[in-house]
């Protein structure tokens, strides 16, 4: 994606007079260390109800952070105004703010290095800019989807979507750093429901395509995910959901699609691994870690087929970026390898703490108003790189089992150890074969008992990227869309809830 892409409007802003305004403003009070945020952030969504648009909103959000470092400490300061006299003043109040929290902060600022990248860009991977499609032209393609499956037997109902995001940053600070970065994220959302009118209830069938790092193309067809075929399908899915037995409670295989999995892996690898998390900084609101580091090496997270890494470059991730908002380049790194634990998510921060040279450039703001913390990468799991192993062969290997499809509901403890999920579709499995859909399934274990029974993953053919637009963490709340990538997976001997039963 050639860096001339990024949106005129906003290279034309004075971003080089802002942040030389505030960073030398910042030295000039004494900051040992300054940055400045420089963003605007367009969002658009659109919702229809059974054919028929119910919403549709834009947001522009605008504004320049400071950020500060002074005697140790940090300050922050933002404002909306674009305006070299309002970054000089901006700077000051981050001064002041550094300053004020001083006698009351009990540890001082200590931050790995990183080489500086002078006047880089970076601009995400997409086709079509979907803010340069015609709102009218969304609209016609979500009403024809919503058609096409009002018009199927059996639905009753129908949700469709599509929220779209386009962020651009600049990044200055004193060191000499300055990079300017585009990137494009959206994601489709349908869903079919069945009304069961004698008995008062209703079922649901929502499409598993997952929220992406493309542009309008995505939903046209041409971003690697087949909408047509999905629009067909949906209605027998959810008619044969409609009539499908209850599961029974117990223990079985399963064999788990990646549209499930990557949310087991959001939830259970991808928080614990965060390191903030793990010392405790989040223990006031979202939670601690079991994967503490003292463990770090020893741990033995799951079976010697877990490989996860934290990735800020994979094509197409949500988090995908080039530099971090600590004015950090992004890479790839390892958090479980042969199942133990060996890595964690980190900014600049947090890197010294574990003894390493650099960050592996996780931090992150939502909003120029907000500041930069420690946020999620792309986790994911590694397929089998000696074999090319199909969620058929791994059926096959199963005789009394399910195979879960999608993602729908889930619960994890504050600690990311003792979870539960459901999902779209389950498929009782008998004698390596599929046979039938099951309802009311929810998969329980531990963190480790789970990752732990994983007897095999699948090959490179059944990896695929999923993920959220709408990750959480932090008090004041921060918002951060993360994509987690993995194969099909086998895992022996887990629990099974029936969830009509658990909820009596």
């Amino acid at each position: 994606m050639p860096a001339d892409r990024i949106d005129p409007e906003f290279r034309a802003l004075p971003l080089a007079a802002l942040a030389d305004a505030a960073l030398g403003r910042a030295r000039e009070l004494g900051a040992q260390h300054a940055d400045v945020r420089v963003e605007r952030i367009l969002s658009q969504g659109i919702d229809l109800r059974d054919g028929s648009v119910s919403a549709v909103s834009d947001t522009t959000t605008l504004g320049l952070a400071v950020r500060v470092i002074v005697d140790g400490v940090w300050g922050f300061a933002s404002h909306v105004e674009l305006t070299s006299e309002r970054a000089a003043a901006t700077a000051e109040r981050a001064v002041v703010v550094a300053r004020t929290l001083a006698p009351v902060a009990v540890e001082r600022v200590e931050r790995a290095g990183e080489p500086v990248h002078a006047d880089v860009e970076w601009v995400s991977p997409y086709e079509v800019d979907p803010f340069a499609v015609p709102t009218r032209e969304k609209i016609a393609l979500l009403t024809e989807w919503s058609q096409r499956l009002l018009a199927a037997d059996g639905v009753d109902h129908v949700r469709v979507g599509v929220a779209q995001v386009r962020e651009h940053k600049f990044y200055a600070d004193t060191a000499g750093t300055r990079t300017l970065q585009q990137r494009v994220r959206i994601e489709p959302s349908i869903t079919a429901t069945a009304v069961d009118r004698a008995a008062g209830g209703f079922e649901t069938m929502s499409s598993t395509a997952p929220p992406v790092g493309r542009g309008w193309e995505y939903l046209t067809g041409h971003g690697g995910w087949d909408f047509d075929g999905e629009l067909a399908v949906i209605p027998e899915f959810l008619a044969e959901r409609t009539s499908a037995p209850s599961v029974q409670a117990g223990t079985y295989d399963l064999v788990i699609d990646p549209s499930n999995l990557w949310l087991t892996i959001h939830e259970s690898v991808g928080h614990a691994t965060e390191y903030d998390r793990a010392i405790g900084y989040e223990a006031a609101y979202a939670g601690t870690s079991f994967a503490t580091p003292d463990q770090l090496g020893t741990l033995r997270y799951g079976s010697e087929h877990m490989h996860v890494t934290g990735d800020r470059t994979v094509p197409h991730g949500l988090a995908s970026i080039g530099f971090d908002d600590d004015g950090v380049a992004t890479g790839e790194w390892d958090l479980v390898r042969d199942g133990v634990l060996v890595g964690y998510q980190l900014d600049r921060t947090f890197a010294p703490r574990l003894g390493l040279d650099r960050s592996n450039g996780c931090a992150f703001a939502d909003s120029p108003h907000h500041v930069p913390i420690q946020r999620m990468a792309n986790v994911s799991l590694r397929p089998d790189p000696a074999r090319d192993t199909t969620a058929e062969e791994l059926i096959a290997g199963v005789e009394r089992g399910i195979y879960v499809v999608g993602d729908k509901s889930w619960s994890i403890d504050m600690q990311r150890y003792n979870f539960q999920f459901t999902g779209q579709r389950f498929y009782r499995i008998e004698g390596g074969k599929l046979a039938g859909q099951l309802r009311d399934v929810a998969y329980q274990a531990t963190t480790t008992d789970f990752w732990g029974s994983m007897d095999a993953v699948g090959g490179p053919s059944t990896w695929q990227l999923h993920g959220a637009m709408n990750c959480g963490k932090a008090q004041p709340g921060q918002i951060a869309a993360v994509s987690h990538g993995c194969p099909v997976a086998r895992f022996r001997g887990v629990n099974v809830l029936n969830t009509q039963e658990e909820a009596r």
